[in-house]
């Protein structure tokens, strides 16, 4: 298998990774032959994945927005992936020249081609760690040097928490993270579900396999699972919704059935 130019030394290219796929199912050119092979699989049990992650990506961008209109300036996007056109640095600074962003992800490759896009950038800088430890992630020199966390900070967490099973303790990372947070910041965040899929549980099954094949479980958690990742904080409106629904710029119902897969929704720590 030809290793390309600009993958990082030390990757194995012959393991699919989630946030080489979601690149590839956004259009995005930093993945595998072995990604694109598993995302196609993936695909063939729910087509509408790529409108999924689309939907994904644009609530992210209006929460985004919705943060620096409402103060808040500071940003720390967890599981944040491969950087792709309209990403939180880019919104958040175009709104704000001042906004500061750190990205975190253990993905070698989504690390790699933040610094490089992200170079010559004082405003943002990427973590490498794991949202399953969030000390290193609140202690890294990076968010040392860029958030001032005795003021309000915007936690994205956008299609990260399915990829944690519950002895992970997923719920336990939110509240650790929140509890380094000043009062007024955001948790943003978008999660997988059966609920809102235009498919039957069994088809929808057939891609939680192939993730569980890669040894990425997908786990799809219902509405009321989803909301205990608020715990401590004020869901703001419209509340826990499908993602085209979260404060719509246009018209929601003119969106692709399967962009109401799953659940997004914006918290206040109080």
């Amino acid at each position: 298998m030809e290793r390309p130019a600009w993958a990082p030394p030390g990757i194995d290219i012959s393991v699919p990774s989630v946030s080489r796929m979601y690149d590839f199912y956004l259009g995005g050119s930093h993945n595998f032959e072995v990604d694109r092979e598993a995302a196609r699989k993936a695909m063939e049990f729910m087509p509408g994945l790529p409108k999924i992650m689309q939907a994904n990506r644009a609530f992210m961008r209006r929460a985004v927005r919705f943060a620096v209109d409402s103060g808040v300036t500071q940003f720390l996007d967890i599981g944040s992936g491969i950087p792709t056109f309209g990403n939180v640095h880019e919104i958040a600074q175009a709104a704000d020249p001042a906004a500061r962003v750190v990205y975190v992800d253990h993905d070698p490759v989504a690390v790699a081609h933040s610094r490089a896009v992200l170079e010559g950038n004082d405003g943002a800088a990427v973590v490498s760690a794991d949202l399953r430890k969030p000390r290193e992630i609140l202690h890294s020199p990076e968010v040392g040097r860029l958030l001032d966390l005795d003021k309000p900070v915007a936690l994205l967490l956008v299609a990260v928490l399915h990829f944690l099973e519950d002895e992970d303790e997923p719920a336990e990372a939110v509240a650790e993270l929140l509890g380094g947070l000043a009062p007024g910041s955001l948790v943003i965040l978008t999660h997988a579900s059966y609920e809102g899929i235009p498919l039957t549980e069994e088809q929808a099954g057939g891609t939680v396999e192939v993730y569980r094949t890669i040894r990425n479980p997908l786990v799809m958690r219902s509405h009321a699972e989803i909301s205990r990742f608020f715990a401590g904080c004020e869901l703001l409106d419209p509340g826990l919704v499908s993602m085209p629904d979260w404060r719509p710029e246009g018209e929601a119902e003119e969106e692709d059935p399967f962009a109401f897969s799953g659940f997004a929704g914006v918290g206040r720590k109080a």
